[in-house]
């Protein structure tokens, strides 16, 4: 059966998540800024990079390669039309974490935001392994109700994502890290306005 993230329309995503009431595209947005200019590196790798929402943040002065990666291919089309303006720097690969992550370049920093629930601890933690990063750095959003997608005109788009969604726990987290040798070196909430709220979560190998 395929992923249901291969039949969600990048548009229904991107509208839902950016709904006055969700804002969560906002927020993402915000926290890549930070993830992007915040560690002394060259190389970064953005998981689940969907139509490539934070990579206008990216500063060619500093960064020589840039890896997107996402298991829909229309996405990525969309985020290399949108991006073409930084040239042979971004590098776009459509593949399956749980399934291809020997698939994956090594790289010197790995940002993960909303893509760990759909995927698991076990099958980040070998994505992590191959890319073999000296920073990692997560987003999750933890939820106070059993509902993960908020309610919205495009709610219907995701109906299937429950068939993959697993929900996140801060600490799980930090423990899967810390048994290939990664040490949480900062931790920030960011609320949201319907009662959820996002977690990021850095991670340097030790």
């Amino acid at each position: 059966m395929n992923n249901p993230w291969k039949e969600i329309a990048l548009s229904d995503y991107e509208n839902h998540m950016s709904l006055e009431d969700v804002q969560q595209l906002q927020e993402l947005n915000r926290i890549m800024k930070e993830q992007f200019k915040l560690y002394p590196i060259i190389s970064v790798m953005v998981l689940g990079v969907a139509g490539g929402n934070g990579l206008e943040h990216i500063d060619l002065k500093k960064y020589k390669r840039v890896v997107g990666v996402d298991i829909n291919q229309q996405y990525l089309e969309e985020a290399k039309k949108r991006y073409m303006y930084l040239g042979d720097a971004l590098e776009l690969i459509c593949l399956d974490l749980i399934n291809e992550a020997d698939k994956l370049p090594p790289i010197d920093m790995l940002i993960s935001n909303l893509l760990i629930e759909y995927i698991g601890y076990e099958a980040f933690q070998r994505v992590v392994k191959k890319t073999n990063p000296q920073f990692i750095s997560c987003v999750i959003q933890i939820n106070e109700s059993e509902e993960f997608v908020s309610n919205s005109p495009y709610l219907h788009a995701f109906d299937r994502l429950e068939e993959v969604h697993c929900q996140m726990e801060s600490e799980v987290l930090m423990h899967t890290l810390d048994d290939v040798g990664y040490k949480c070196i900062l931790s920030i909430d960011y609320p949201l306005p319907n009662g959820k709220k996002l977690v990021r979560l850095d991670f340097k190998y030790q």
